[in-house]
C-alpha cells in the first residue's frame, strides 16, 4: 500500500512504472504463497477468500464466513488486497493464492475475457438454493457498492460541493481534493462534470473526458489507488473533498470523522464474486457462492459496509435505516448511475493504458 507520507501524484506515476509495478507486484505478493498454497492443493477443509481489506474483511467474516463454516466445516483463511494482476499471476502460476475473489463487473468482464474465471458447475453449485436474480454468468452478484463523492463539513460549514461540477469549481470551492485512479470511473466523473447527462455517459466520449480531467488535475493532490488509502486521505484532512467508496463510509462516521456525502452523480456498481479458474478446492469455491448469495449473510454484510444487497430478500433482514443508507435505496438510485460494463470491458486495457500515460505528463 502506498506510504500515506507519500501520496501519489501525476509526478510520481509514469505509464512504465505503473504497468511494471502492476506485473511485479502481483508476482511478488504471490510468491510467498507458492510454497504453502501448492501443499495444501488437495485440502478440502480450507478455502482461501479474496478481500479488500479493512473493514470488507471484518464485515465478511462476521457475516458470511461464520454461516460458511458452521454449514461446510471448511475454514477460510483470507488474502489481501483484491488486484486484477493478481488473479492473472496466481492463475498463470498455477499456485491459487486464494480460490474466490470480487470484482467490479467491468474487471470480472475482462477476467472471463483472459480465461481466468472457473464456470460454475452444477454438479457442486447447487442453483435451487440460489436466488436466480443472484446468479451474474459464471459467479454470483457480491453487492451493489458505489462511488460517491464526500467533503467534510468542518472545511466547509455553510455547505461544499453539491455535484461533481462543483467539485470542479475550484473557485468556488478551493481547497485539496483526491480522485480515484481507477480511469474508468474518474472519467465518468469528469463527463459528467462536463455537463453530461448520467443517461447519456455510455458509449463514453473519452476524449472530453480527458479535456474535462485536464481542468482539475493540477488540483489534484492525491490519485488514490487502495481503498484504505483514501480513508486515510480525508480522515486526516489531508483533503477535504475527494471521491470514495461507500463501503469506507462505516469506519469514517465511527471515527467521528466530519464529513457530508453527495450522492448526486454516484456510480453504483454490482460486483461479482467467482471462482478462480482452475482452483482445486473448485467445490469448496462453488460453496461459498452459494451461502454468500444467502439473505441473511448479505443482510449482515451489507449492513455493515453501507452497501445494497444483490438477493432482495435480503432486504427483509435489514433495518429501515440501513436500507436507507445504502446505494440501492430509491432517492440514492434516481441520482446515480451504473457504468456499462459490458462496453467497458474489452476497451479497459487501452484506456487504463491511457490514463496511466496521461498521469505522467
Amino acid at each position: 500500500m502506498t506510504d500515506m507520507k507519500r501520496p501519489i501524484t501525476p509526478r510520481l506515476i509514469t505509464r512504465r512504472g505503473l504497468l511494471r509495478t502492476g506485473a511485479a507486484g502481483a508476482t511478488l505478493l504471490a510468491a510467498p504463497a507458492i510454497l504453502s498454497r501448492r501443499s495444501q492443493a488437495a485440502d478440502d477443509k480450507v478455502i482461501y477468500v479474496n478481500s479488500w481489506g479493512a473493514g470488507y474483511t471484518r464485515a465478511l467474516k462476521d457475516a458470511v464466513f461464520g454461516p460458511f463454516t458452521a454449514e461446510t466445516g471448511i475454514e477460510v483463511r483470507v488474502v489481501e488486497p483484491v488486484s486484477f494482476a493478481k488473479l492473472k499471476a496466481t492463475v498463470e502460476a498455477k499456485t491459487w493464492d486464494f480460490d474466490v475473489t470480487a470484482f467490479s463487473s467491468t474487471e470480472y468482464y475482462r477476467a472471463k475475457e483472459v480465461g481466468l474465471v472457473e464456470p460454475l458447475d452444477d454438479k457442486l453449485f447447487d442453483r435451487s438454493k440460489v436466488n436466480p436474480i443472484c446468479i451474474f454468468d459464471e459467479g454470483v452478484k457480491a453487492a451493489v457498492s458505489s462511488a460517491q463523492l464526500i467533503y467534510r463539513k468542518d472545511k466547509f460549514p455553510n455547505g461544499g460541493p453539491r455535484n461533481w461540477a462543483d467539485f470542479w469549481d475550484v473557485k468556488k470551492f478551493p481547497g485539496p481534493r483526491s480522485l480515484t485512479a481507477t480511469p474508468q470511473t474518474s472519467l465518468a466523473f469528469a463527463l459528467l462534470a462536463d455537463g453530461v447527462p448520467k443517461e447519456q455517459l455510455f458509449p463514453m466520449d473519452i476524449d472530453r473526458a480527458f479535456k474535462s480531467l485536464d481542468k482539475i488535475k493540477p488540483h489534484i493532490k492525491v490519485w488514490w489507488t487502495q481503498a484504505g488509502q483514501s480513508e486515510q486521505l480525508i480522515k486526516d484532512g489531508e483533503v477535504d473533498m475527494m471521491s470514495i467508496l461507500s463501503q469506507r463510509m462505516p469506519s469514517l462516521i465511527q471515527a467521528g470523522v466530519p464529513l457530508t456525502v453527495v450522492w448526486d452523480g454516484a456510480q453504483s456498481d454490482t460486483g461479482v464474486w467467482f471462482a478462480a479458474k482452475g482452483t482445486p478446492r473448485k467445490a469448496a469455491a462453488m460453496k461459498f457462492l452459494e451461502v454468500f448469495s444467502q439473505p441473511k449473510p448479505q443482510a449482515g454484510f451489507c449492513a455493515a459496509q453501507s452497501l445494497g444487497p444483490s438477493n432482495p430478500d435480503a432486504l427483509k433482514f435489514m433495518t429501515p435505516e440501513d436500507v436507507a443508507n445504502s446505494p440501492t435505496s430509491p432517492e440514492h438510485a434516481k441520482v446515480s448511475f451504473t457504468p456499462d460494463a459490458a462496453w467497458l470491458s474489452p476497451r479497459l486495457p487501452k484506456i487504463q493504458e491511457r490514463f496511466a500515460e496521461w498521469l505522467a505528463t
